[in-house]
């Protein structure tokens, strides 16, 4: 099981890859309310998408529900995070789940 601190540091590495995406790209994903929710930790990491910019991370306690949410461990969110783990392997073998309307989930499909 990863730590808090190893997740935080995940999250933040996230954040600054998505801001080294193309600005166009971003501007057209709506506002939504996007998050983690780490089953081992209990925890949640939420953020805001406003106009193509992730704003307002913040960590809740427990399972909290956002528009967009991955549910997974700790360790396979690091996997993710790294490469060693690849999203549609891990999403078919039920280690992760994403929880997200057709229309968002077509949307974060166009950002990748």
């Amino acid at each position: 099981m990863a730590t808090e601190g190893e997740v935080r540091s995940t999250i933040d590495s996230f954040i600054e890859r998505l801001e080294g995406v193309d600005p166009a790209k971003l501007r057209q994903l709506p506002d939504r309310s996007i998050g983690v929710y780490l089953l081992d930790l209990d925890i949640s990491y939420i953020a805001d998408i406003k106009k193509g910019r992730l704003c307002n991370v913040r960590r809740e306690t427990g399972d909290c529900r956002p528009q967009v949410r991955l549910v997974c461990k700790s360790d396979d969110l690091l996997a993710l995070n790294r490469g060693d783990l690849h999203f549609a392997h891990a999403w078919a073998t039920g280690q992760v789940r994403l929880d997200a309307s057709l229309r968002d989930l077509l949307r974060l499909r166009a950002l990748a």
